[in-house]
């Protein structure tokens, strides 16, 4: 595990686990924060034998929204480029996950919208309720929710700032899975799951899955045939076949 004070990282079987250390401010967003998240996923992509990660947070909570405190002194917890907590702005190749506990709100909510896949404990909350305090949910709220949920649902959250629940959540397609422990346990399962499969693979679902919906209809299979087609002519593809055959575990090289 390597550790600084605001965000701890750890790996677990090709899954590297990132965790907001920020407890006593209900790891509320920071810039240091922002910018250990941000390393974190930039040895996520330059590591090849990490196949995704998981976010979460310490001591029961996703995260609380920015730290008004560092507000106030003029901190901005966003990285240039990458936006909020260095993650809203932008995603990395590899699919990231967030395990969820507590409290997903504002600026968290927005990081939970920047994961591919949320694993959430039944007693967790999710809202954007900047209206309340005059703001708005700027850091990718107004603009993920609705692609994440029904419309007319993502301006009910917007304009009354009010929470949902997991079940909601769930039922509304927003989280992939509700446990009844700790968030993480779940995220674990499920990043097993994701990393046992091939590495260029996961690079090119993901990357079709998140950019297909600016495609026309006239270039969307162009579009997906440039990302996915040399995933076909690759040593792993072959190796995915060999193992079937062979009936057993296939050796990933991401070539």
């Amino acid at each position: 595990m390597s550790e600084t004070p605001e965000v701890l990282t750890q790996v677990e079987d090709g899954v590297l686990i990132v965790t907001m250390n920020r407890p006593e401010a209900k790891n509320a967003m920071n810039k240091a924060q922002a910018e250990g998240i941000s390393a974190a996923m930039d040895r996520l992509e330059a590591d090849n034998e990490l196949r995704c990660a998981i976010l979460t947070g310490a001591g029961g909570t996703f995260c609380s929204g920015m730290d008004l405190k560092g507000f106030l002194r003029g901190e901005r917890p966003s990285i240039e480029g990458r936006g909020f907590g260095g993650l809203t702005e932008w995603t990395p190749s590899k699919p990231v996950i967030a395990a969820i506990d507590g409290y997903a709100l504002a600026g968290g909510m927005e990081l939970a919208l920047s994961c591919d896949l949320i694993v959430a404990n039944a007693g967790a909350k999710f809202g954007i309720p900047e209206a309340k305090r005059g703001l708005a949910a700027a850091a990718g709220g107004l603009i993920k929710l609705p692609r994440q949920i029904p419309p007319r649902i993502a301006m009910e959250l917007a304009l009354t700032g009010d929470f949902i629940d997991a079940n909601r959540a769930y039922e509304l397609g927003f989280i992939n899975r509700i446990v009844e422990g700790p968030a993480i346990e779940g995220a674990k399962e499920l990043a097993r799951a994701v990393a046992a499969n091939g590495p260029l693979a996961l690079i090119a679902s993901k990357a079709v899955i998140r950019q297909s919906h600016e495609w026309t209809e006239a270039e969307m299979w162009t579009k997906q045939g440039a990302i996915v087609n040399p995933v076909f002519v690759s040593e792993d593809a072959r190796e995915g076949a060999a193992a079937f055959a062979e009936k057993r575990k296939p050796n990933w090289q991401g070539k």
